[in-house]
């Protein structure tokens, strides 16, 4: 793909960049707010190469590009008067022209994104330390077991606090004082009143008996309630004052009436909604999962997928389990086993090579390629995946597969989100949502995408045949993430040898915690002397460089620990490298990390597959291997 060229088809035939407010980009999608959603031109746009479909979802226009979208909205920024900054004040400016639905999915996903990882990392250990107590390495009566149940109910039990903070940051209100609302209503001494029961008042106001601990709605009212409450006390106080009023008033204000109407509100919805979710699933079980796991990608397509973020994470804190998430699992291992039987059957080695990629990486939890690059557009695979899907629904419906931890992403890596006692079950049903949707797939057929010259001639027929003898079967290879962080594109590295791709093109993380582990099986090739760089090699051939920091070669090896030597075997998610984050940070020394495939030139692509944040273990990287005959058979 000439990525260029993509952006520039892109701008033009959405009505020109005079038509647009705003463009920004999430994992796989370009998102427009137009001006005018007419003037774009969704068919032609759809034939532009690079482009795998279109959708509207509320007032924005988005077009799916899958792993190399942030090529693309890096071509039109650079090549447009649009800027990334430009597009958030847009952004805001045109929040009136969106209509209810639009703002509440704005806002779910804003609030919820960023507080996830806590989530889902706390959620792990709770699924950990079960498995622990399962197999009886563990008793329920050691301390260890009670301080790794804290570790693990603790970002449940103070959830409110983790949302006020995140929705403060979305509602433009001062985040600390969110958090101090939020604490407020879990404190020790409240939670003691309400457990003693009896009538509890302020000023002469009933005050009603509510639980707060790991509820979502209570604290999302408050917070939004709060921020309107802020804004209208900054507004009328002078400005030598508002450092001390503002935040007193908005505390005085909003505590009490969170305790007194909007809380026990909240929570009686939150809890209704739970137990109505619990009913619908535990007494109609089979038909729940059925639908919702059949038409959950028909869901994505629409963006409403963000609506069920709140009551996931509401299902996990208040009743321990979800029956959502296992149906997330098998929408995305249907359209995984719909394109790989697309790839087993086309002729076309182009869209061929496609489909194996898009498979892969749907089965590692980014579905929207396969779904629009390959079957959706061939429309029959794509109801073999929605039937796929079901039929795996069918069997979790019958053996009652919950998911017990919040999912950080939805394949193969987030697998242990469903260990529990169904686990078997849980693995069963994804094995049967695949192999159905690929054998659905092959019985109903497809129209096969043509290749750009359908006809060769008989004298060169012997010579395709050779060839395709000799094609290589691998395709890509997946390059997981050897730190936990945020991901950033490695245009953004203050060091042009990274940013450049001199050295070949990667990733880059930056990363809250201070390990690095093995992306890769394979083998170690360099450990640097000053411990801050490793250079490692997969079994597959793949070379990978990963620098811990910028310059932090001048620190000698200081605050840096090897855990391997060069020359030694290792295995994906092994420990590598431990630094010190705190120190290195405050010696001056930036620590973004470029993840780096030296050896880029014998790969068609690679392509960077996780965004926001990335834990170890996570796909990372995707390199498609080309698909071409040897230089002898040439």
């Amino acid at each position: 793909m000439n990525h260029r060229k993509t952006a520039e088809e892109i701008l033009q035939l959405v009505g020109g960049e005079a038509n647009v407010q705003s463009v920004i980009h999430c994992m796989t999608r370009l998102r427009f707010n137009l001006y005018d959603n007419s003037k774009a031109d969704r068919q032609a746009l759809e034939q532009v190469d690079g482009v795998l479909g279109s959708n509207i979802s509320g007032s924005q226009f988005q077009l799916i590009i899958g792993n190399e979208v942030p090529k693309v909205y890096k071509e039109i920024i650079a090549n447009s008067g649009l800027s990334e900054s430009s597009n958030t004040e847009s952004a805001s400016k045109s929040k009136e022209k969106k209509n209810v639905i639009s703002s509440i999915f704005d806002v779910i996903s804003g609030v919820f994104t960023p507080i996830l990882p806590a989530i889902a990392g706390a959620g792990m250990i709770k699924g950990i330390t079960a498995l622990l107590l399962t197999f009886g390495w563990l008793q329920d009566t050691s301390q260890t077991y009670q301080i790794l149940t804290v570790i693990g109910d603790g970002a449940f039990y103070f959830l409110p606090i983790l949302l006020a903070v995140s929705a403060a940051r979305k509602f433009g209100s001062n985040q600390f004082v969110a958090a101090a609302i939020a604490a407020s209503i879990l404190h020790p001494t409240l939670t003691a009143m309400f457990a003693a029961g009896g009538d509890i008042s302020f000023a002469g106001l009933p005050v009603t008996i509510a639980t707060y601990s790991s509820t979502v709605i209570p604290i999302l009212l408050a917070i939004w309630i709060a921020s309107y409450v802020e804004k209208w006390i900054d507004r009328i106080t002078h400005a030598s004052l508002k450092l001390i009023i503002v935040p007193t008033v908005t505390l005085l204000v909003v505590v009490p009436v969170t305790l007194i109407t909007v809380g026990p509100l909240g929570a009686i919805l939150g809890n209704y909604l739970s137990t109505g979710m619990s009913f619908m699933f535990e007494h109609a079980g089979i038909l729940a999962t059925i639908l919702l796991a059949g038409t959950f990608s028909l869901i994505i397509m629409t963006g409403m997928h963000y609506a069920f973020t709140p009551i996931v994470i509401n299902n996990i804190a208040v009743n321990g389990y979800d029956y959502i998430i296992p149906a997330m699992f098998l929408a995305n291992f249907g359209q995984a086993g719909a394109a790989f039987a697309v790839a087993l059957k086309s002729k076309n080695k182009k869209f061929k090579s496609l489909s194996y990629t898009t498979a892969i990486t749907a089965v590692m939890g980014v579905t929207e390629p396969a779904m629009y690059g390959v079957n959706m557009k061939l429309k029959k695979p794509f109801v073999a995946a929605l039937i796929g899907a079901a039929i795996g629904g069918a069997l979790y419906g019958i053996t009652d597969v919950k998911a017990y931890i919040v999912a950080g992403i939805v394949g193969l890596p987030g697998i242990p989100v469903l260990i529990g006692p169904e686990f078997v079950f849980a693995l069963l049903g994804l094995l049967l949502a695949f192999v159905s949707a690929a054998v659905v797939t092959w019985i109903l057929g497809f129209e096969d995408v043509l290749a750009p010259a359908e006809e060769t001639t008989a004298a060169d027929q012997d010579t395709v045949e050779k060839e395709e003898t000799i094609v290589t079967d691998k395709t890509s290879e997946v390059i997981a993430s050897p730190l936990t962080g945020e991901v950033r594109p490695l245009g953004e590295v203050s060091d042009p040898t990274f940013a450049q791709e001199i050295m070949g093109k990667g990733a880059a993380i930056f990363p809250s915690a201070g390990e690095v582990v093995s992306p890769i099986d394979g083998e170690v090739v360099t450990v640097f002397a000053t411990k801050h760089a490793i250079g490692l090699k997969s079994s597959s051939g793949a070379e990978v460089l990963i620098h811990v920091g910028i310059d932090t070669v001048k620190l000698n090896g200081e605050h840096f620990t090897a855990h391997i030597e060069s020359g030694a075997k290792v295995q994906k998610g092994q420990k590598l490298l431990s630094f010190d984050r705190e120190a290195i940070q405050a010696a001056g020394y930036d620590l973004i990390t470029p993840v780096i495939i030296t050896n880029t030139a014998e790969y068609e692509d690679v392509n960077q597959l996780a965004e926001g944040t990335v834990r170890t273990g996570e796909a990372l990287l995707d390199l498609a291997v080309p698909n071409e005959t040897s230089k002898e058979a040439s």
